[in-house]
């Protein structure tokens, strides 16, 4: 049998190549972390082994389809490309796909990030890209070097599927707290003078790409919460039901502050309209009462014969007075007539 060694408290990963990470969970119920060599050399009598790859790294690769002792197409759909979330059911394992967060300083930034899964009753293998991060395998694992966290297929099923789902509850507070303070400069009408348009169609944007993928992500853990893999016991399959409620409730949030960010580009774009409206009214207001004068200038400057006053020293500025005082006659006017 394979002996435990002590964790790694400085979380060091990715010390052989395509391996992040392999861990033994013994008999006794110790956390042992194992190399290459090691996992060569593993039978699920050793205890229940949780490996964690690198899926497009060719090493990785290559003790999949050659030496893992997984089907050969599970092995291809586990490095595939595709990253739809689903569940599909293979004699006693389990391939699962589901799409985590790799969570940034900026909810907007963050980005989702495929975890492919292949569990059987003592073994876990899982996969994620090479230049991705993500922070929910990542509590796992500091759980396991602390002698904490799952011992079980089922319950490590149940724990990597709920921090997914909690990792996504901080994206989705983010983009919340965003909207929010956008709502508020709207409504305060400091929006106007800024370009938070460009802000308000990020944040719906962000929300619909997370909606597009939660759908199939509620779908495949509804699937796996009712499978009938006798590994998953009725503890853990509890567990996924929450887990499941949750992402239901993620979803609805989302298409809230879709419908919030929608309203809010509307709202913000009739301020805008309203405020065009304004000058718009405002200019066509002065053009009003300045169309008496420059008529009147317009006719004197025909420069035809009989035009009043030119033979009189006095009559430009006569003239001038009279333009002067036609712009609060032509305001009287247009204030009676409800034009102003």
């Amino acid at each position: 049998m394979l002996q435990a060694k002590s964790p790694d408290i400085d979380l060091r990963a990715g010390m052989e190549a395509g391996l992040r990470f392999a861990t033994l969970v013994t008999p006794t119920g110790g956390f042992a972390d194992l190399r290459w060599r090691d996992i060569e050399t593993w039978r699920p009598s050793d205890g229940f082994l949780w490996i964690h790859l690198e899926r497009d790294d060719p090493v990785a690769q290559t003790w999949l389809r050659e030496r893992s002792g997984i089907d050969p197409l599970v092995a291809l759909a586990l490095v595939a490309e595709e990253s739809r979330p689903r569940v599909q059911d293979v004699d006693d394992g389990l391939m699962v796909v589901l799409r985590g967060v790799n969570v940034a300083d900026d909810p907007m930034e963050a980005e989702l990030v495929p975890i492919h899964v292949w569990m059987e009753p003592f073994r876990c293998v899982s996969l994620r890209d090479k230049d991705h991060q993500l922070s929910a395998l990542r509590d796992i694992r500091l759980l396991h070097m602390n002698k904490r966290g799952p011992r079980t297929a089922g319950f490590l099923m149940a724990v990597i599927a709920e921090k997914v789902v909690d990792h996504l509850g901080v994206v989705i507070e983010g983009i919340e707290t965003e909207v929010s303070e956008l709502e508020d400069r709207v409504v305060a009408g400091v929006a106007i003078d800024s370009d938070y348009r460009i802000d308000i169609a990020r944040a719906r944007r962000r929300a619909i790409e997370l909606r597009r993928s939660l759908g199939p992500q509620r779908d495949a853990l509804y699937k796996l919460e009712h499978d009938d893999a006798p590994w998953l016991e009725v503890d853990a399959k509890r567990r996924l039901r929450e887990v499941t409620d949750r992402l239901v409730r993620d979803i609805e949030d989302l298409d809230e502050l879709r419908d919030r960010a929608t309203v809010l580009h509307e709202d913000l774009s009739a301020q805008i309209s309203e405020r065009i409206a304004k000058t718009s009214n405002r200019l066509t207001s002065v053009a009003a009462m300045l169309l008496p004068p420059t008529l009147i200038t317009g006719l004197l400057g025909t420069n035809i014969g009989g035009i009043p006053g030119a033979q009189s020293d006095n009559a430009f500025a006569i003239l001038c007075g009279l333009l002067v005082a036609l712009v609060p006659v032509n305001w009287v006017v247009l204030k009676l007539l409800k034009w102003l």
